[in-house]
């Protein structure tokens, strides 16, 4: 197979016309051509997404690829930790296990933080020495986000071990450091960990790219740091990556890197060192086996319309056409179901939250749009029988985590502010990280209600009127992904997006992702867990009444 095109060499910085030649899975050779070739589209290596959660996608790895390859992404750094927290080591397996099945190339790391605080209940942990053998596997290329900065900042035994197995190994340390400065942040990354990808300022990414930070620049359903960050591309272009953490399935099929491409070129960063970014530095950073257009590198490359757009005509691994005008071409392949859901049906009055007092100042969590911070609010309330109730004229509605690896335990209960829902409820077994159920509703009845549908479903997502309209997402594989064609599910799903925004006067872009989130205890300023109302910036529970304390 020969291609006559404008080939854009991101090593030398130019772009020229030429002849390919791929011979079986690599480019056998490249002769530069005198003349322009008109129409012909352009040729370049395709784009990494340097940091995502598969299970975000709500499809399994191999679903996740047929999207992905439609928007010229040939490779992922996928890190398992949100299956991982839910069925242990066995749930990185089946990540691996998973990515086999097609051609796409995952690059999967061994999680560092399960779970990632003992503040939580998650289905499984992985220790210091289950880390150093799964790093030792030959498909495990690095260490994934240190979650936990606190251990990293106290020396902690444990988190120190996985630091050190993987430095000892010569595999990269992601990071995970949201908002630490200062010297806490040269601690931090002075022990070996690498990259950060939870910048959402300006002046916090410019702090970590002088200490020699690779920052990845994350644009996802959820977190959206792009508009703040964009600068560094052109003040440290050989520091910076793109990610995109986490993306919704309706996302997904809407684009991935390509668009943070487009979006960089469009406010004037030099064309070459965004391409660098987003095909080039992940490549080089994790050793992927991805190829760069260079004779005898595997045939990966992608075929774009024009160098503003990057509208993706073809995507190739291996020298297979594996995306074409739109349309995927890697065969769909289905897997098995496994999951770990011991919750048993709820009732109404398990989402009560007593006050002895006629009111309280609380504590409230504030849902930020576009971001997985969160602000931590104070209001006054009035109790209604001897309970705190939700405030829809103020948007304060009632949040609740509970637990699905115990058939029975208390329901976690707190207030949030940013859903603007004036009914019903909304509730998902996507919780980061732990994944247990969380919701957030109007009053005890709807939420009730919303979580036993999750429940039921045995993980899913669910969103429910105060009449009698119950509508649920299954997501049967540890209650986080899908086993439907993944065209299919972005329907779905934005179905029941639509749904919430549309019928229950939802305040938020992407209310099930924010939603994901607030159960994150890694994350300021204030979260909730199955185990109570969390202040990140002390890293202890606290109450919702101010008083409390």
């Amino acid at each position: 197979m020969q291609l006559q095109i404008q080939l854009v060499d991101l090593e030398q910085r130019t772009i020229y016309p030429a002849r390919v030649r791929v011979e079986g899975d690599r480019i056998s050779s490249i002769e530069r051509l005198e003349r322009p070739v008109e129409g012909a589209g352009y040729l370049l290596p395709g784009f990494v997404d340097a940091h995502v959660h598969i299970e975000s996608s709500m499809l399994p790895p191999a679903e996740f690829a047929r999207l992905a390859v439609v928007h010229g992404t040939v490779a992922t750094v996928s890190d398992p930790h949100e299956i991982a927290n839910v069925l242990g080591v066995e749930g990185v397996h089946y990540m691996l296990e998973e990515a086999r099945k097609v051609p796409f190339k995952f690059c999967i790391g061994a999680p560092s933080c399960v779970p990632a605080t003992g503040f939580e209940t998650a289905g499984a942990t992985i220790d210091a020495r289950a880390v150093a053998e799964l790093l030792q596997h030959p498909e495990i290329a690095y260490l994934s986000e240190m979650m936990n900065f606190p251990g990293v900042l106290q020396q902690d035994p444990e988190v120190m071990a996985k630091i050190a197995t993987a430095k000892r190994l010569h595999k990269p340390i992601d990071g995970h450091a949201p908002g630490l400065r200062g010297e806490g942040a040269v601690q931090y990354f002075g022990a070996g960990i690498t990259t950060d990808h939870e910048c959402f300022t300006y002046e916090e990414g410019l702090e970590k790219a002088r200490l020699g930070v690779k920052i990845l620049i994350r644009e996802g359903s959820a977190a959206r740091n792009f508009a703040a960050l964009w600068p560094l591309i052109n003040e440290f272009p050989e520091q910076i990556m793109f990610c995109s953490d986490d993306k919704h399935p309706d996302d997904l099929i809407r684009g991935h890197i390509n668009q943070l491409v487009a979006r960089a070129v469009g406010r004037g960063c030099d064309l070459f060192d965004v391409l660098r970014a987003a095909c080039v530095h992940p490549v080089a950073h994790y050793s992927l086996p991805v190829g760069q257009l260079k004779v005898g590198d595997p045939a990966d490359f992608i075929i774009v319309q024009d160098l503003q757009d990057f509208h993706v005509r073809e995507t190739w691994l291996d020298g297979q056409c594996v995306a074409k005008d739109g349309k995927t071409l890697i065969p769909r392949k289905t897997g098995k179901v496994l999951n770990h859901f011991k919750a048993r049906v709820r009732r109404p009055e398990d989402f009560a939250l007593p006050c002895d007092q006629p009111t309280a100042r609380c504590r409230i969590i504030g849902a930020l749009d576009g971001q997985i911070v969160t602000e931590s609010r104070e209001e006054t309330l009035q109790t209604i029988n001897g309970r705190l109730e939700p405030d829809t004229s103020r948007d304060i509605l009632k949040i609740a985590v509970v637990n699905r690896y115990t058939e029975r335990a208390p329901v976690a209960l707190g207030l949030v502010h940013g859903f603007g829902l004036q009914t019903g409820a909304i509730a998902s077994s996507v919780a980061h990280d732990s994944h247990n159920i969380v919701a957030v509703g109007t009053n005890d009845i709807a939420l009730c209600r919303a979580v036993n549908a999750v429940i039921e479903a045995q993980g899913g997502v669910s969103a429910v009127d105060d009449e009698s309209e119950v509508r649920v997402l299954p997501l049967p594989i540890a209650g986080l992904m899908s086993p439907e064609d993944g065209y299919t599910l972005a329907r779905q799903y934005s179905a029941i997006d639509e749904w919430v925004k549309s019928e229950l006067s939802g305040g938020l872009q992407a209310p099930f992702m924010v939603l994901s989130f607030l159960a994150l205890p890694v994350i300021p300023d204030l979260k909730i867990t199955d185990l109570g109302l969390f202040d990140v910036s002390k890293f202890d529970f606290t109450t919702v009444a101010v008083e409390a304390d």
